[in-house]
């Protein structure tokens, strides 16, 4: 039986209550599910700004309407101190999510990023302290390695930043690493690479790369792919990060605690593959897309050019082993993707 095997057991065996921040938007929602339908009580916050509501009906359909009265959704701000407040009350656990992405976003408004980012994470902190949580898991990011060269990434080398947005999801490891410090609190920082899955928007100017290129290859519309396509990620099937909030959440293990973890397959796939992987999986079903080829422009700022996690640490401490490795991760988010876009 595995680690996560036997964290699942004991969710089904004992009830605790969560606070999932950012419930509404992509991550949040698929942590609230998988919460619920663990037996969980949950409690979500989100202002809504980058999340959706339909995020949560979606969820509601899937859990099923036992299991969906242990939900309980706060619309609030973490730039609000007393909603914070409010919402950690009672509180056993804190997964937060709740922040503003993208790089390209940071860079045209950093102000905007660094209030929702650090006085929304430093408020977060606070109210989980005093609320007496077991515990404060925090989404961080593998923008953190910024213009550092080497690969794999490993989580006690990290380069100078290369946008607002990768300053700000710094500051937050630095902040939690104060807390624990300082005031004895427990917390896990997360560092997410490339993540993917249902409910990951693909609208709007900052929509992550997998859902904008599905939703443009089903549209048959144009395909944009910065640089030359040689660049590569480490790309993350959402599942595999939800195992990973919830193994640093139960651990019992002293030594796992009050550290920063990747969250990857530790692989590395670039644009290119990337692109003929999505339109194989889709060509079956869209024919226009035997023709379909994208459009290559220049590099985009504040992107490193490679990315690739090393998750032995995550696997040491945590017992981290993911289940879904791209491939798989893709049939599966592609099959919600078509339901919801092929009309």
């Amino acid at each position: 039986m595995t680690k996560y095997q036997e964290a699942q057991d004991h969710l089904r065996q004992h009830q605790y209550s969560w606070l999932v921040t950012g419930a509404a938007g992509f991550i949040g929602s698929n942590l609230v599910e998988s919460l619920l339908m663990l037996g969980q009580k949950v409690t979500g916050l989100d202002n809504l700004s980058t999340g959706y509501l339909h995020n949560l009906d979606q969820v509601e359909q899937i859990v099923g309407s036992d299991r969906w009265r242990n939900f309980h959704f706060i619309k609030a701000d973490i730039q609000s101190f007393d909603d914070c407040v409010k919402a950690t009350e009672g509180a056993d656990f804190v997964l937060h999510e709740a922040a503003l992405g993208s790089v390209s976003r940071s860079i045209e408004d950093p102000i905007l990023t660094n209030g929702s980012n650090i006085s929304g994470f430093v408020n977060m902190l606070v109210a989980a302290r005093d609320a007496g949580v077991k515990r404060f898991v925090y989404a961080a990011s593998s923008s953190t390695y910024g213009d550092h060269p080497k690969l794999p990434k490993v989580e006690e080398e990290i380069g100078k930043p290369l946008s607002p947005y990768a300053v700000t999801k710094y500051v937050n490891e630095l902040y939690a690493d104060v807390f624990g410090r300082t005031y004895g609190m427990e917390s896990i920082g997360l560092r997410y690479f490339n993540v993917f899955g249902p409910r990951q928007d693909p609208d709007g100017a900052y929509a992550a790369v997998i859902p904008h290129w599905i939703a443009a290859l089903i549209k048959n519309a144009e395909l944009a792919i910065n640089g030359d396509g040689e660049t590569s990620r480490d790309f993350c099937y959402v599942e595999n990060v939800v195992q990973a909030n919830i193994l640093a959440a139960l651990t019992k293990d002293s030594a796992a605690v009050n550290q920063v973890y990747n969250v990857a397959l530790g692989d590395r796939t670039t644009l290119n593959e990337l692109y003929q992987t999505l339109r194989t999986v889709l060509s079956d079903k869209f024919a226009h897309l035997h023709n379909h080829k994208p459009v290559y422009r220049d590099f985009r700022k504040g992107d490193v050019r490679h990315s690739q996690a090393d998750i032995s640490k995550a696997r040491k401490l945590l017992g981290f082993a993911p289940t879904h490795p791209i491939d798989i991760g893709l049939r599966q988010a592609m099959d919600w993707y078509v339901r919801r876009l092929a009309s």
